[in-house]
């Protein structure tokens, strides 16, 4: 679990951190690849996250051509959840996220608002996807000017 960031940092701080992100992909299990794909497209799209391309029973979204986040099915009968986080460029992105989960069938885990435990400027929102894992969109950056 990574601490939360202390009061006071820097949005050129939190970017420079969003930069060298250590994970090239990740793949999540499903049980039921299709309805899930569908979530997914439907979800993501306010982030800017589309479907770049399928292989087989496999989807991979991203942005640009490089798909980061894959899903497939599950060939186990048991799973664990997880928690996926996906950053999005402003607060607008989040409560656009979290209208597009709910329509595509996520259920509510965490309406968007600041999450001050993490820190100060810690917008996000969170559903669970079909099979249970918790999916959060979250901007680092202050409510910007109207």
């Amino acid at each position: 679990m990574v601490a939360p960031l202390k009061r006071g940092v820097k949005l050129s701080e939190l970017e420079n951190k969003r930069n060298l992100m250590i994970i090239d992909h990740i793949g999540l299990p499903v049980s039921d690849y299709e309805k899930t794909k569908v979530f997914y497209q439907r979800s993501l799209k306010p982030l800017g996250i589309t479907l770049i391309r399928t292989e087989g029973n496999t989807a991979g979204f991203g942005k640009g051509n490089k798909a980061m986040f894959w899903i497939g099915p599950r060939k186990e009968s048991y799973y664990t959840p997880i928690h996926i986080g996906f950053f999005a460029e402003n607060r607008i992105q989040v409560d656009e996220f979290y209208k597009a989960a709910l329509a595509a069938g996520g259920i509510d885990n965490g309406a968007p608002g600041i999450r001050e435990i993490y820190h100060p400027n810690y917008y996000g929102a969170f559903v669970f996807d079909p099979d249970g894992h918790n999916i959060e969109a979250v901007c680092h950056s202050p409510e910007e000017d109207k």
